[in-house]
């Protein structure tokens, strides 16, 4: 294994010895309670298999056959969960095959980021995820069951769900995906169209129908963004069959990778043949394997966020660093919109995340010393699965050639030669870029900054022709204590359009970007935050900004003392309307963007 990834595995293995032993401890005393025929009563069991059928009535109290735990996101608005609606049915005939029971402990919100881009709702989609993974809990804590299975997919659902069910890691556990739509028209005439609206050369029912001919069936979007890098971690983390992210809803194929979740979960639960418990899969090497993966593909930068706050679920302390560090020695392999103009249906036909990670596995790239729902190793990940005409699958043959060498390309002659990411810190403080999607000539850029504090101010002074000139705006309030740190995707047509017409233009943000949002640099998650008195509530407009994401550094022409000796800027309103009142104390208590910007982490001040 590659020199670096081996040390940074270690570093990590030492920075956690203390939060992971903890986490083993109460994992330990999870898998020491008496098991629930012994522990509940009669009355407990008479609630638990009250609305059962009579022979289950019987079963499930007395321990015959494992009975899965089923926690599921659907809903029917959101087109990536609305597969889901059948998926319990068929898991409990599936479980009934293999003499087991399966029950609904409970669903979760998932709400859709694109929906709420550039609403209020979107101040609310962060704190989601922490309360997904309370959610989860509240669902698994009847403790009836012998293994979980989650459905979910998208943003903040997929992290969320993976917190809670690490709370009850003494459980084996699957994620079992619904699949992307089938492809639409093409991203790169999708994101011409939101250019041409905010220049006003089209009409708002012109754009509708460009967006609905984008989005348009059951599935997941078809771009790589937050929701299908959710789906190549999961893979890479191992708590997800191989090669089933990328398989339509509906089809042959997709119906007989859920079944046989069933059967592997059902086989890892202390009841079947080999018990594979989640605390076990979810380990700092297979960590590291994900941020590896996610590099390597040019994931989207929410991740930065979520996989810290799951891996810290888990005990395992990870760090921007540590990913700026695997992103400078991992080959960028896939160009998937929006770091290319494929999607993901197009990543899978090339050779998809099977060919990925036979490549990183020729380089030495990946920790092999991990186990996971198909086995032990990553033998099976470098592998599609294959649906024999009798319905057997198998995961035989790997694959070690690309389709189409523009998507998906070899590590002897990767598209970049290191990732998609770099951390960029200095007197205005620690944030990401993600440079995957950023042309060589955008990826430094020095300008005088001009502030805004929401959104819409803007979106006001670009309709208003004030930003024709080379810039840095600065977004500032909206990070995790002031507004919850809502996606600014609704800026990237407008930076995206000053950048064509010959402008140097770059972003400095406390909050995020779409996992959708390339071309334009952008320096992200900014920490520490305005709200949080960070030298970002301090900057005047004229203020010179230079971001260099080669050497990692964010600079301002005016002294550090100086700065801030200037009166801070008073953050804007936080309205109540929408649901937002409720979740105040989250502000008050949430943790740092680099660490993951939670509010259920022990640590989340201290990375």
């Amino acid at each position: 294994m590659m020199k670096t990834i081996v040390e940074i595995t270690a570093r990590i293995n030492r920075r956690s010895e203390i939060p992971r032993a903890e986490y083993l401890a109460m994992i330990d005393e999870s898998r020491q309670q008496p098991a629930a025929p012994e522990r509940l009563s009669c009355s407990n069991w008479a609630h638990v298999v009250a609305a059962n059928p009579e022979d289950e009535k019987k079963s499930i109290p007395g321990g015959q056959g494992a009975n899965i735990g089923i926690v599921t996101a659907y809903n029917d608005m959101l087109s990536a969960h609305q597969p889901f609606a059948t998926y319990p049915s068929l898991i409990k005939l599936a479980a009934r095959s293999h003499g087991a029971t399966a029950q609904v402990a409970g669903g979760v919100p998932a709400m859709c980021d694109g929906v709420t881009q550039g609403q209020p709702g979107m101040e609310l989609s962060l704190f989601s995820r922490d309360v997904i993974a309370m959610s989860t809990a509240v669902s698994l804590s009847h403790a009836v069951y012998d293994s979980v299975m989650c459905l979910g997919v998208c943003d903040k659902i997929v992290p969320g769900l993976l917190i809670g069910a690490l709370q009850f890691g003494h459980l084996p556990t699957i994620f079992v995906p619904a699949g992307p739509m089938p492809s639409g028209i093409p991203n790169k005439e999708k994101a011409a169209a939101r250019q041409r609206f905010a220049a006003g050369e089209i009409d708002k029912a012109t754009l509708l129908e460009t967006e609905s001919a984008s989005y348009h069936s059951p599935g997941t979007c078809t771009f790589y963004g937050t929701a299908n890098t959710n789906q190549v971690l999961m893979e890479a983390l191992g708590i997800q069959l191989a090669g089933t992210s990328f398989v339509n809803p509906g089809t042959p194929m997709r119906q007989a990778l859920t079944e046989f979740s069933v059967q592997a979960v059902l086989d890892q639960s202390e009841k079947g043949s080999s018990y594979r418990p989640l605390a076990d899969v979810i380990t700092t090497e297979s960590v590291v394997n994900a941020m590896v993966v996610m590099m390597a593909t040019g994931g989207s930068t929410n991740l930065t966020l979520h996989l810290i706050a799951m891996a810290a679920a888990a005990g395992i302390i990870i760090d921007w660093q540590d990913m700026d560090d695997i992103s400078r020695i991992t080959p960028l392999l896939a160009r998937v919109y929006p770091n290319g103009q494929a999607d993901v249906n197009h990543f899978e036909a090339a050779g998809g995340l099977a060919l990925v990670i036979n490549e990183l596995r020729g380089q030495e790239l990946l920790n092999e010393n991990v186990v996971n729902v198909m086995g032990e190793g990553l033998d099976a990940y470098a592998c599609k699965p294959e649906l024999s005409s009798d319905g057997k699958l198998t995961w035989s043959q790997p694959v070690t050639e690309s389709l189409d060498n523009e998507i998906v390309t070899s590590a002897t002659k990767p598209f970049a030669p290191e990732g998609g990411m770099r951390v960029v810190s200095g007197e205005l403080g620690t944030g990401v870029v993600k440079v995957s999607a950023v042309a060589p000539e955008h990826q430094s850029i020095e300008a005088p900054c001009k502030i805004f504090d929401t959104q819409e101010a803007l979106k006001d002074a670009f309709d208003q022709g004030k930003l024709e000139q080379d810039l840095v705006a600065v977004v500032r309030f909206q990070g995790p204590a002031a507004n919850g740190m809502p996606e600014l995707h609704k800026l990237t047509p407008y930076l995206g359009l000053l950048q064509d017409r010959g402008f140097a233009v770059a972003l400095v943000t406390d909050g995020r970007m779409s996992g959708a949002s390339g071309k334009v640099l952008s320096a992200i998650h900014v920490s520490p935050e305005a709200q949080q008195g960070g030298p970002l509530a301090y900057l005047q407009d004229g203020d010179l900004i230079k971001i260099d994401s080669n050497n990692g550094s964010i600079s301002v022409n005016v002294p550090i003392d100086e700065l801030l000796q200037r009166n801070p800027a008073e953050p804007p309103r936080v309205s109540n309307i929408l649901g937002r009142g409720l979740f105040a104390n989250m502000r008050n208590t949430v943790g740092v963007s680099t660490a993951g910007a939670s509010i259920l982490t022990e640590n989340n001040n201290n990375v």
